[in-house]
């Protein structure tokens, strides 16, 4: 996305002015991530094989991580590494969804619509720090 312009594409996004080669929506948050060397947004779904709601979960998460643009990841509890990473945000029940290493949901389905609120406030807050930084 930045990469291939100059500064002068970050500067206009901040002015909500968007280069038609940068961007078509809300995706530009990669290329400032990008720009900034930070580490991406990502969505993250804590699923069992067991759990009957996963696979909803799981593909609601996966859908509106692409809509925006930004890193799905399923993490299975059932692996030792899941379980980690699980207890790592205090995750005991499944489905559960985090974005941006924040626990959005804990053992329950969460609408289409809270989730999609819920990515724009963060694509809203890396906006605001990423236009504090310049």
């Amino acid at each position: 996305l930045f990469q291939r312009h100059s500064i002068i594409c970050y500067l206009n996004f901040n002015l909500n002015v968007f280069c038609l080669r940068c961007v078509k929506d809300l995706k530009v948050i990669r290329g400032l991530i990008t720009v900034f060397g930070e580490k991406s947004m990502e969505l993250k779904v804590f699923t069992l094989p067991t759990c009957p709601t996963c696979p909803v979960a799981k593909k609601l998460a996966s859908e509106i991580a692409k809509k925006f643009g930004i890193a799905f990841k399923e993490v299975n509890m059932a692996t030792e590494q899941g379980l980690k990473e699980g207890l790592s945000y205090d995750i005991q029940s499944t489905p559960s969804i985090v974005i941006d290493d924040e626990v959005i949901v804990r053992g329950r389905l969460v609408s289409r619509e809270r989730l999609e609120e819920e990515v724009k406030k963060r694509i809203k807050r890396w906006k605001e720090r990423a236009s504090a930084e310049i």
